[in-house]
This record gives structure tokens, sequence and C-alpha cells, in this order.
């Protein structure tokens, strides 16, 4: 149980996207496997591309954070973290490609599950308020946060 509480604790859409990169990290693996030769560098680069897009959103995460509380300065905070990560992915495509250690596109595949989790969030979302027996709060009775401050709840 402490598993959960802990879960519960933490910032609940971010832990909804983990689980849809997991999730589609998941059915590509099932669908490579039918498909691939190579399994081993199939699996290999589907995974490290999953797992560098885990921790792109949680510096996405932490760079949005660090942003509403600056207030002013936010877009410059949010465009630095969005060009900080653009350009490590790029620098880890171009080593992966040149070494040739892995594969980039299938690489990239597993990266694009930040992308595709997106669209997933909603689905995530309703089975994370399954799981923790919660139901989604009225937005009429939470007060708004203002500038600076850290929305209730969290």
């Amino acid at each position: 149980m402490k598993i959960i509480e802990r879960l519960q604790k933490g910032n609940r859409t971010l832990l909804e996207m983990h689980i849809g990169m997991i999730f589609f990290g998941i059915v590509c693996q099932l669908v490579g496997f039918a498909v691939v030769g190579d399994r081993l560098n199939y699996t290999l680069s589907l995974w490290f591309g999953v797992a560098f897009a885990v921790a792109g959103s949680i510096h996405m995460c932490r760079t949005l954070d660090r942003a509403l509380l600056c207030g002013a300065n936010a877009s410059g905070i949010v465009t630095k973290g969005y060009l900080f990560r653009y350009f490590v992915t790029a620098a880890v495509l171009i080593v992966i490609s040149v070494t040739e250690a892995l594969n980039p596109l299938i690489f990239f595949l597993g990266y694009m599950s930040l992308k595709v989790t997106a669209y997933f969030q909603p689905i995530t979302h309703k089975l994370c308020n399954r799981l923790f027996h919660e139901t989604d709060p009225d937005p009429e009775e939470e007060p708004a946060a203002q500038e600076g401050e850290m929305p209730a709840g969290q």
C-alpha cells in the first residue's frame, strides 16, 4: 500500500504519462517481435528511447513547475527547457547513428512515446482514477492559484 500512497502524492499527470509510455513501449515490443529479425537490438533501441522519453517528461515537468513560479520570465524558462531537450535528443540521435550501437529509427520510435502519450492521457487518467478509487474534483469548488503559487493539491 505504500507504493500506491507514494504514487498518489506525486505529480499525477506525470504518472499518467509514464503509464502511457510504458503501454506504448509494450505494444511496440509485441509488434516488433513479430516483424523484426534482430530482436535484441530492437528491444534495446526501443526501451532506451522510452527511457529517454521518461527522462524528457520529467525534465519538462520540472521546467514547467519552475516557469509557473517565476511569473514574468516564464516564457524564457520554457523556451530554454525546450531547446535543451531538443539539442540533447539530437545529440543522442547523432551518437547512436554514428556508433551504430542502436537503431536510431527504433530509438526515435521509443522517444515518440512522449508524443503518443499525450493522446493516451485521458485514458490513463481514467485508469488511474479507478486504481486510486478517486473521482475528478469539481473545478468550481477549487480556488484558482495566483501567479507564483502552486495549484491546490500539488
